[in-house]
């Protein structure tokens, strides 16, 4: 099975991996990595995102620990558009957060105009932080959590 998830992944957390794991487990897994003009635009919030190829190596460090534990192959490719790769007919999957089933279905909708077979939305929960609310890249720029969802404090 051919599995397609997408983002920005600035910072890598365990929200994240949790998708990662997800999509590992139903088959070989294609990352599609938001280009540097792209990520802003996907933003909810505007901050700083590191640079493509910062967030390559990064999300291809992380990627590998996956593919080696449940034996898959990987592949990351630039996103240039928000619907990217996961239009294309070889997937099967397509791994998304509750924030991102929308676009899933969107996607959904292109394939069947497109003739190709709609794919499997699986969505995957969100990890919560230590305080309840989700672990998310914006709350770690913003220094509230660090990237497993523990508090940091002010006074440290």
């Amino acid at each position: 099975m051919d599995v397609a998830l997408g983002g920005t992944f600035d910072p890598v957390h365990d929200g994240h991996r949790r998708l990662f794991e997800r999509a590992f487990e139903l088959g070989d897994v294609t990352v599609g990595l938001t280009s540097d003009e792209l990520a802003p635009k996907t933003r909810h919030v505007e901050r700083r995102v590191r640079p493509y190829d910062e967030r390559e190596r990064r999300l291809a460090s992380e990627l590998d620990s996956f593919a080696t534990e449940y034996d898959r192959e990987f592949e990351i490719r630039t996103l240039t558009e928000p619907t990217g790769i996961a239009t294309e007919p070889q997937f099967d999957y397509l791994v998304v957060s509750p924030e991102t089933r929308d676009g899933g279905e969107r996607i959904n909708e292109i394939r069947l105009e497109r003739g190709h077979d709609p794919l499997e939305v699986v969505v995957v929960p969100h990890v919560l932080a230590e305080d309840g609310d989700i672990i998310s890249s914006t709350r770690i720029v913003n220094g509230e959590i660090d990237e497993h969802g523990n508090l940091i404090s002010d006074d440290a």
